[in-house]
């Protein structure tokens, strides 16, 4: 089934179908990034511009190397730098932006809703980094991609998503993007930042940790976001690590082939233990690693794959 749409706002939206076309073509291009020579001319030509409003390592060079790999050419906004500093609204910098004729705008941006925005007066395609605690789809797909490598199919699939829920866009783009894959999804974190309401998602809760992972096949572990949190949602950082770490004796309750995956960056000792972020189960470098194909992926399709049947 072809791709048909021309951003790449969210998870919410995509067929299995659609998913599986990105994994496929990630899947073809990730030799690319194994040669001696790192580069294929399939986007020579292109312009992409990197608008992040937020803070990035993994995300922002991710994207950076895959438009480099694919031959185009690549601009990184700095807020800092920019006449946002002077008050210049965000429609406006997009705009001027635009008016140079990029064909890709790779929006991250601390308000929910942003790419989505943007793309209702934007000519060039949108593609979602991150929009505050809603969506961040490229990394769902990079977390579906390493999981294919390691489990082959996602049917009835166990995976566990621990800690912060609620202020979690990779939860929300894994759970959406898990489920219509066919794996079976468990939230666990404390109450208050996993809400009941995440039931209507298709998915089970329970906040007994040591319950949940039992016989699991991935486990997810998320960092706590104090950033988003009006307030501390658990007594201390010690309780936390008591009830919600992923330690090497609680890692024994999941299935001896599970593996351990982090959407990055790791707060060591909290959500993780040192010895099981670098431990052989572990596939946090390996999702880093496939971040980029599968970013080429997206890229790939949305600016010079064949051609699509339709644009939404």
């Amino acid at each position: 089934m072809p791709f048909v749409h021309k951003h790449l706002l969210g998870i919410q939206h995509l067929t299995a179908s659609e998913i599986l076309t990105i994994l496929d073509t990630a899947e073809s291009l990730f030799e690319i990034s194994t040669r001696e020579v790192k580069k294929v001319p399939i986007l020579r030509g292109k312009t992409i511009i990197n608008l992040f409003f937020e803070p990035s390592t993994r995300t922002r060079s991710s994207f950076e190397l895959a438009a480099k790999r694919l031959s185009a050419d690549i601009i990184n906004f700095n807020q800092q730098t920019s006449s946002v500093v002077k008050g210049e609204s965000l429609k406006d910098t997009v705009l001027n932006l635009e008016a140079m004729n990029p064909d890709a705008l790779i929006i991250r941006h601390f308000a929910a809703g942003t790419p989505h925005y943007i793309s209702t007066f934007c000519r060039s395609h949108i593609i979602n980094a991150g929009d505050g605690a809603h969506e961040h789809p490229t990394q769902a797909l990079l977390d579906a991609f390493t999981i294919r490598q390691a489990k082959k199919n996602f049917k009835d699939l166990k995976v566990v998503i621990i800690g912060d829920i609620l202020h979690s866009r990779v939860a929300r783009s894994n759970i959406f993007c898990l489920n219509k894959l066919g794996a079976k999804i468990i939230l666990s974190g404390p109450p208050p930042l996993l809400p009941l309401e995440f039931k209507k998602f298709g998915v089970d809760i329970d906040f007994n940790l040591d319950r949940a992972i039992k016989g699991a096949d991935v486990i997810m572990m998320l960092r706590i976001q104090l950033e988003r949190q009006q307030k501390s949602s658990f007594p201390s950082l010690r309780e936390y690590r008591n009830l919600y770490s992923l330690t090497k004796k609680r890692f024994r309750r999941a299935k001896k082939n599970a593996i351990i995956m982090h959407p990055g960056p790791i707060n060591r000792g909290v959500e993780i233990s040192a010895e099981m972020a670098d431990s052989a189960k572990s596939v946090i470098l390996k999702q880093v690693e496939n971040g980029i194909a599968v970013r080429m992926a997206i890229l790939y399709i949305l600016l010079g794959g064949k051609e699509r049947d339709s644009i939404d």
